[in-house]
């Protein structure tokens, strides 16, 4: 028995170059849905905003969502202090764990191949 294989690499090189797009738009994914879950201690806002996504190391799989204000770290990293409630809900120290570890761990990984599949229709059968 013979079988031959042809590769298309074109299609192969439209599935690799998606990979980094949708990297990307996975991290953006889980930034909008850590607002929504207003999880993020807000007095003023600036902490909120001041999140957004490094995707400088993108073509190596590794993207950041970075919270950018000198009191980010000392926030993050002190969960016993008493947060404000009255503009996030939620507001807590390490606010990141729920989609690291916790209840939503898996949500990146799901948005990740929605998104893939979304993105190659078409080339995915």
């Amino acid at each position: 028995m013979k079988v031959k294989a042809t590769m298309n690499h074109r299609a192969l090189r439209q599935l690799s170059n998606t990979q980094i797009k949708v990297l990307v738009m996975t991290a953006d994914a889980v930034k909008t849905e850590v607002m929504n879950a207003a999880v993020v201690p807000k007095q003023t806002g600036e902490l909120e905003r001041s999140g957004h996504i490094d995707h400088s190391l993108a073509q190596k799989g590794r993207v950041k969502l970075v919270y950018d204000t000198p009191y980010a770290r000392r926030l993050y990293w002190h969960p016993e202090y008493s947060f404000r409630q009255d503009k996030n809900a939620n507001a807590r120290g390490r606010w990141l764990d729920d989609w690291i570890t916790g209840s939503n761990s898996s949500f990146a990984k799901k948005a990740f191949q929605e998104l893939y599949r979304r993105l190659n229709r078409g080339t995915i059968q």
